[in-house]
């Protein structure tokens, strides 16, 4: 930024006189104080800096796939119960090792708690087997602070004790469905649980390939964008373990990367490829 001082009445050598020599002073002064300031008033905040982690792996239908994180830390995919519906597919878990129990870090810092979600992997709630691999990639943050993350787990444990006592539902039921879930005590439970999310780190599951049979019925109404993703997608057509499709079809493998971005420092295992970039996505 430049600024133009105005000509003085200047004297015989030019100098100009007394007063306004003790002005010029005081105005340059001034006009450079602003010129510095306004670029750093301009300037956008800089980055935070992270550890970069790239994970690749492969995993098959009812079988588990896991990555040591360092500091106490580790990253699973596991099978999702099939239960009556039969159900196919993963759940991405962050838990201590050993494992601290239900729920995990992931679950904690990444809410809705009990719909659908970007952690879950599979042919629930409405999807189809082509419908949960167009969902890509997937977003998450997971606590990485042990206190914060034993902490959350009471929360969690106590919010869901105060939901099933007053009207039999889990975390997550909205107010419409469960007008008790606007109570006091639940507000303030679900209030201290979001503000984990502020302490968490970030990561994105990318499906790179996928074995599927493809589910017969039609999408889900807010499915329909991910199921014209998944025809542009690589897959690999399996046939259906009845030998006849069925309305969700089923998942029988996967192939993925994971990006996570630890803070800065993290002592990460030798193992894995580690990078310094900004944090976040």
């Amino acid at each position: 930024m430049k600024f133009m001082l105005q000509p003085q009445n200047r004297g015989a050598k030019g100098l100009g006189t007394f007063a306004n020599r003790a002005v010029w002073p005081s105005a340059l002064a001034a006009a450079l104080l602003l010129a510095l300031a306004v670029p750093c008033l301009a300037a956008p905040p800089r980055p935070a800096v992270c550890t970069r982690v790239e994970l690749t792996g492969k995993v098959n239908a009812g079988e588990e796939w896991k990555a040591s994180l360092g500091e106490g830390w580790i990253f699973r995919v596991v099978p999702i119960a099939p239960g009556s519906a039969g159900y196919t597919g993963w759940d991405m878990v962050v838990d201590r090792n050993p494992p601290a129990g239900f729920p995990d870090a992931l679950l904690l810092a990444t809410p809705p708690y009990n719909s659908i979600n970007e952690r879950e992997i599979g042919t629930t709630f409405g999807l189809r087997a082509q419908d949960a691999m167009g969902w890509n990639p997937r977003s998450f943050r997971f606590l990485i602070d042990p206190s914060a993350f034993l902490q959350g787990q009471k929360l969690f444990l106590a919010l869901s004790s105060q939901l099933q006592a007053t009207s039999g539902k889990p975390p997550g039921a909205s107010s419409k469905e469960d007008p008790a879930s606007t109570s006091p005590a639940v507000a303030r439970l679900t209030r201290q649980l979001m503000n984990f999310e502020s302490r968490a780190a970030t990561g994105q599951l990318r499906i790179l390939d996928a074995g599927l049979s493809p589910g017969i019925a039609d999408p889900e109404p807010f499915a329909e964008s991910w199921a014209l993703r998944a025809a542009r997608m690589q897959t690999t057509l399996v046939p259906p373990a009845g030998s006849k499709p069925t309305p969700r079809g089923e998942l029988d493998w996967m192939r993925f990367s994971i990006t996570l971005w630890l803070p800065a420092g993290w002592k990460v295992p030798r193992s894995l490829t580690v990078s310094t970039a900004p944090c976040g996505q």
